[in-house]
């Protein structure tokens, strides 16, 4: 699933416990994302699931399940 993999690569970059995300954890205010933090993911989630994040859209990447079903949508 998705979903699955999404937090286990948010938890071991931002080094906080997957058992605390959901898709509803904000990437920024509740998990602490900067912005290198999320260039990093979008680049991390690109090279994992061989898609290509437009830049456009990275900015309204704002909770895990936003990445999912952004992810999700290019398959």
């Amino acid at each position: 699933m998705t979903f699955d993999i999404v937090k286990e690569m948010i938890a071991g970059q931002l080094r906080v416990d997957a058992s605390t995300i959901t898709e509803n954890s904000r990437l920024v205010e509740d998990l602490k994302a900067d912005s290198a933090n999320v260039m990093v993911m979008i680049m991390d989630l690109e090279d994992r699931f061989g898609i290509t994040v437009e830049d456009d859209q990275i900015m309204r990447l704002k909770t895990v399940g936003d990445v999912v079903k952004y992810i999700d949508s290019l398959k």
